[in-house]
């Protein structure tokens, strides 16, 4: 098998787990799982390539599988009563989705789809409820991961009732930064491939405010925005603006 990770993907059941054991692991809802419990998570595991502009899920189904990213960007987003489409949040590698509804009404509440070519690991409804009996430190991390994407709605939250859209803007850009930032010669650049439209919706701003004041941190020289890709060139300018 080819040392690449997309091609260890390409089969749905590794006939060796083994491999994937490495990567599996390092996702936060295993953190601190013991080996022989790791064995357990990766025998029931499923692996899938997942092409770029694949729904992974639509809003509404049935859960059959919560869902971790092992590689690449998935973009979740909600459709409103008008059809149109908001994007709620980006999912990097390392993160699981699709998962809280397991313990809800046992339907998506929103559309998942590959931002980028990725690699996907999942497990059916049954296998993890039966993980998590047979190893609570699972249970535990599970409510620790949600804990923080309620305090991150919190901050949401708090922040369109109290904040102008600038200042939105550049705290939701800082929490991107920090989820997906990869440092290049040029800044930190944001790992997801991002359009104003996304940047607006995260923001709760529309999509003329997002383009016109990014359209002037550009001409600042505090960003660099092109080719669905966002760097930050001045993070003290933009931590200066969210702080404000």
């Amino acid at each position: 098998m080819s040392g690449h990770p997309l091609a260890q993907a390409q089969a749905q059941r590794p006939p060796n787990p083994t491999p994937e054991a490495r990567p599996i692991a390092s996702l936060d809802l295993f953190r601190d799982l013991p080996p022989g419990a790791m064995e357990d998570v990766v025998s029931s595991a499923r692996v899938r390539f997942i092409p770029r502009g694949t729904c992974i899920f639509d809003q509404g189904e049935p859960v059959e599988r919560a869902h971790a990213l092992l590689a690449g960007s998935v973009r979740i987003s909600q459709a409103g009563s008008d059809g149109e489409q908001v994007v709620i949040r980006f999912i990097g590698a390392g993160e699981i989705f699709g998962s809280v509804a397991i313990y809800t009404d046992g339907r998506y509440p929103a559309d998942a789809v590959a931002m980028t070519d990725a690699i996907e690991v999942s497990w059916s409804h049954d296998e993890l409820i039966a993980l998590m009996e047979r190893h609570s430190r699972i249970a535990i991390n599970m409510v620790a991961i949600v804990g923080r994407r309620l305090g991150e709605l919190q901050d949401r939250v708090r922040e369109l009732a109290t904040q102008r859209a600038e200042r939105r803007i550049a705290n939701t850009l800082l929490r991107l930064a920090r989820q997906a930032g990869q440092v290049t010669t040029a800044g930190q650049e944001i790992g997801f491939p991002l359009r104003r439209k996304d940047i607006a919706d995260i923001s709760g701003t529309t999509l003329y405010t997002a383009s016109r004041i990014l359209t002037q941190w550009g001409r600042n020289g505090w960003v660099i925005s092109g080719s669905q890709h966002l760097t930050l060139c001045a993070p003290a300018e933009i931590e200066r603006l969210a702080e404000e």
